[in-house]
């Protein structure tokens, strides 16, 4: 996709702005601002806490907020249970942040999906990633009823058909659209191989806007794949996020290549941890080059990180794979941006003593 020749004013996105998005735009959003102005954009998973404590959601956020263009907030992957995706979607936006609300169809009908995309677009959340979800028996609770009422493509056509047509499914008309950017999941790392942009494409026609991989652990898989994208042309109608991560640990890849499903992961990758004096920074040297070799790919948009409980490592590998070059972001350099995460670490400190203070009862004798 080529960017704007003219782009809107930087003042028309971000959180709850008003009246309908510029011309060409599904959003106010922040993220499909920086993807149709041509940047390369950058994406991040948020671990969702075992928890009720909304500062344990902000102090996540805190660490990848100063280098990502949105945070995903996952929707019990894996089905396990979670905070819930609105939660934390509420919970950024009151912190002016730019959310990526997951639904998985695993878990709702229609009836609760369509709400709750509602609900969140009242809350000024731009972006919405359909996925189908994970069976419920690789989950923690295998005895749980999935529901499986729509999957990916359904959910998308109709949250489309309620942003475009200002309509539900059931044809009742909304008095206001959801001004939502659409996407979904792609993997391009398991067979067929040759059946993948075919399922990118029928994702694109049920109307999604953006799509984001799972883990890339192999470049010349991705480089494949995106060679037949590139030849059908989808990378003209719809923006590619690629998937990174950092292995905590060789046993931690091994663990997840078996018990994950989606996921490739090269014996080469495994065996280069286990050499390795430090596995933890090998890992993260890896992911650095894995995204400057995806920025070299044709018809990708941006990446998508996934640290999952290595949260501190995302700005340094951010700005150390060059994805920010030429943004302000990047010309602050890594100091600068850790001085903003930690401004922004000591406002949440204070925010918190403050509420916890308000909340502790009166000791007054009247």
């Amino acid at each position: 996709m080529s960017a704007a020749a003219t782009p809107p004013p930087e003042d028309l996105f971000g959180y709850a702005i008003p009246g309908p998005p510029p011309a060409g735009y599904r959003s106010h959003g922040r993220l499909e601002h920086v993807l149709r102005t041509g940047r390369f954009a950058v994406t991040a998973e948020l671990n969702p806490p075992d928890s009720a404590d909304p500062w344990e959601v902000y102090e996540r956020a805190a660490v990848l907020s100063e280098v990502v263009d949105a945070i995903n907030a996952t929707d019990a992957s894996g089905a396990n249970v979670h905070m819930s995706s609105v939660g934390i979607c509420a919970l950024l936006t009151r912190d002016d942040l730019a959310p990526v609300l997951q639904v998985s169809c695993r878990d709702r009908n229609r009836i609760a999906i369509q709400g709750d995309v509602l609900g969140a677009a009242a809350m000024g959340v731009a972006n919405v990633l359909c996925l189908s979800g994970d069976s419920v028996g690789v989950g923690d609770q295998p005895e749980a009823k999935p529901v499986f009422d729509f999957d990916c493509m359904s959910a998308l056509e109709t949250l489309r058909m309620m942003r475009d047509e200002a309509k539900f499914l059931s044809g009742r008309k909304l008095t206001e659209a959801p001004k939502i950017f659409l996407g979904a999941a792609i993997n391009p790392f398991v067979p067929p191989y040759d059946f993948r942009p075919r399922r990118l494409a029928k994702k694109i026609a049920a109307g999604a806007d953006f799509v984001q991989s799972n883990y890339c652990f192999d470049i010349d898989i991705l480089r494949e794949y995106m060679k037949r994208v590139v030849d059908m042309g989808l990378h003209e109608t719809c923006f590619i996020l690629i998937g990174v991560g950092p292995l905590a640990s060789p046993k931690a890849g091994r663990w997840i290549r078996a018990n994950v499903p989606g996921v490739h992961i090269p014996d080469a990758v495994i065996e280069r941890l286990e050499a390795a004096e430090k596995p933890k920074n090998e890992s993260k040297k890896m992911t650095v080059e894995f995204i400057q070799q995806i920025r070299e790919i044709e018809g990708i948009h941006g990446v998508h990180v996934m640290a999952y409980r290595q949260e501190e490592m995302v700005a340094d590998i951010v700005i150390e794979s060059g994805a920010l070059d030429g943004r302000k972001k990047a010309q602050i350099g890594i100091a600068g941006l850790r001085a903003q995460q930690e401004r922004r670490m000591e406002s949440i400190r204070k925010r918190r003593a403050a509420a916890e203070a308000q909340a502790k009862p009166s000791t007054k004798v009247d």
